[in-house]
């Protein structure tokens, strides 16, 4: 039987057709998981994942790179002395935002373990005045409970016959010492034994001290970074939005920066004052960007931003990088009635401390408490790719030649803690 040449010809055409149509149903649907994911808190990981199996491997662009290994921690656990009767009690309040918070804590339990004196679970103090909130709000009260077994007695709540009374109130400077605690404080409870720890922060001080006693070292050590933890419901949010970041991050394998650019700090008189050796000690979003893209990183960088809902000032960043984003863009949004309307400024810090620790690049646009805190969290966990801005007066510098010198010089007091 013959073949007509217009039928092969048109069979042909039929199924190039059908292929083309179907590479084209198949990108146009890959295209659209990025754009329509933020709209959607439905969106299954899985789908993200298989549509990138499908196509080819993300190109990692930028000057990013590998985690080095997790430290461990080089310090012993203080011995016990638990078995000591309690000379007294000693209360304090957290305030000033979760970046303070570990500082003010490790204080506290330094100062309670020296004295032998009953710490009384802090509260925490909000911005506005009269702003009080429990402990176990923000934070896994039995995580720091245990984590304090044996360490100094804590109690819940101060005894009825004691809160009658007033306590001596004791100004600290942070980072108390041994020396401050027997010349200045000490004395006070031994007259009266109830006081109220006031920690003041006259400077920004993480930096490796002088060696003090080995017990009030490593008591510092493990107050500090083995206390505190988030309370699972925030944990879990903050959690969700770095997987919603990474998973935005397809094009550079999952890597994503993270920017601490707030507009209100920004807009502070004195913000941009020149710090030690001429540097700035605030960026804007314009200078944020030049500095990243002079440093090598690609505009399909994604960015995450510690602003909570998006200012017109931040054009700028993201006419150079359109995947920025602030918390509204990426919370899930059962969770932004809880998190970013309730007017609790902490819980949005909180979870702009996790992320910007959990980024693959941090970029510290405002210095100050904040920058200093995550820095920590990062170091021991061997993400060290803290990137300070600068002023670069070329096209290109190397992303090298900006690492924090926290990390360059190692004299973050976590270095003293992990190694």
């Amino acid at each position: 039987m013959a073949v007509d040449p217009r039928q092969v010809l048109a069979g042909f055409l039929t199924i190039s057709m059908f292929v083309l149509l179907g590479n084209m149903i198949k990108q146009d649907h890959f295209d659209s998981v990025e754009d329509n994911i933020l709209h959607n808190s439905d969106v299954q990981i899985s789908v993200v994942k298989i549509e990138q199996e499908a196509d080819v491997l993300p190109m990692v662009k930028g000057p990013w790179e590998e985690n080095s290994q997790e430290l461990k921690t080089c310090w012993t656990r203080p011995s016990p002395n638990g078995a000591e009767e309690s000379n007294g009690y000693i209360t304090f309040s957290l305030k000033s935002g979760p970046e303070y918070h570990m500082s003010q804590v490790a204080d506290a339990v330094v100062i309670a373990r020296y004295l032998r004196a009953t710490l009384v679970l802090p509260d925490i103090r909000g911005s506005v005045p009269g702003q009080k909130r429990n402990f176990q709000d923000m934070y896994d009260v039995e995580k720091f409970l245990n984590s304090m077994d044996g360490i100094v007695k804590i109690t819940k709540e101060i005894p009825a016959e004691i809160a009658t009374g007033k306590p001596a109130v004791v100004r600290v400077p942070n980072r108390v010492t041994e020396d401050f605690i027997v010349k200045e404080i000490e004395p006070i409870f031994q007259t009266k034994s109830y006081l109220r720890l006031a920690t003041s922060f006259p400077s920004i001080n993480l930096r490796l001290n002088d060696k003090q006693n080995d017990d009030l070292d490593t008591t510092t050590c493990l107050a500090m970074f083995g206390s505190l933890e988030l309370k699972t419901e925030i944990q879990e949010v903050a959690e969700q939005m770095v997987l919603r970041l990474q998973t935005l991050s397809h094009k550079s394998d999952g890597k994503f920066i993270a920017v601490d650019l707030r507009v209100d700090v920004l807009e502070k008189k004195g913000c941009k004052e020149a710090g030690g050796q001429g540097r700035q000690s605030c960026y804007s979003a314009q200078e944020v960007g030049d500095f990243l893209k002079k440093i090598g990183f690609d505009g399909d960088a994604t960015i995450y931003l510690t602003q909570t809902w998006w200012h017109e000032s931040l054009n700028p960043l993201k006419d150079m990088f359109p995947k920025t984003y602030t918390k509204d863009d990426i919370m899930p949004p059962s969770k932004k009635g809880e998190f970013l309307l309730s007017g609790n400024v902490g819980l949005e810090k909180a979870l702009d401390l996790y992320v910007c620790s959990q980024s693959d690049v941090f970029v510290p646009a405002i210095s100050g408490m904040f920058y200093g805190s995550v820095a920590g969290k990062r170091i021991a966990s061997g993400r060290s790719q803290i990137l300070v801005p600068a002023q670069i007066s070329g096209s290109s510098a190397s992303a090298s030649d900006f690492i924090s010198s926290y990390v360059t010089m190692k004299n973050h007091l976590a270095y003293s803690c992990y190694c």
